[in-house]
């Protein structure tokens, strides 16, 4: 009797757990204002002409980017401002693209120290991943060049204050 009731409950929780897919509908589309505030102390922000760079002024409007979920753990960075998606290319340049392709999509990670990790969806390096990262300047860093345990890839994703929203 009491292996019945086991094997009935494991059952029911096996029911109820999600696929191996990873189907999980109601994350998806998520959309989140946020400004990207990387380790270096810089904002991430991309100008109208589509450059990816850093900011240390926190109140500029072209800091504001949207991040929106495309599948779980895998997000599209939009500049509210300029309307670019930041995007890598092959090689690891940075850039803004005025559509969302594959190369617009980065796998988002939370570290253990409570910042997120970008990692280019598409591009790989020698079988690594490509990071997002801005540099001790601003500059963005060639994502052939960086690690997830580097302190330059690290963004924390800081709320944005209603008045912008409107």
């Amino acid at each position: 009797m009491r292996r019945r009731l086991w094997l009935g409950l494991a059952w029911l929780l096996l029911a109820r757990a999600p696929s191996a897919a990873g189907s999980y509908p109601h994350l998806e589309g998520d959309v989140r204002w946020r400004r990207l505030f990387s380790s270096t102390q810089f904002f991430l922000r991309v100008d109208p002409g589509g450059r990816v760079l850093g900011t240390r002024w926190r109140h500029g409007q072209d800091s504001v980017v949207e991040i929106r979920s495309v599948h779980v753990g895998t997000v599209a960075i939009k500049a509210v401002h300029s309307g670019f998606y930041v995007a890598m290319s092959r090689q690891g340049h940075l850039y803004g693209s005025r559509v969302c392709r594959v190369d617009c999509r980065f796998l988002e990670r939370i570290e253990e120290n409570g910042y997120n990790t970008y990692a280019s969806l598409r591009w790989r390096h020698r079988g690594r991943p490509m990071f997002l990262a801005l540099d001790g300047r601003g500059a963005p860093r060639q994502g052939m060049r960086t690690r997830r345990h580097h302190l330059s890839t690290h963004f924390l994703p800081v709320l944005v204050s209603s008045p912008l929203r409107s």
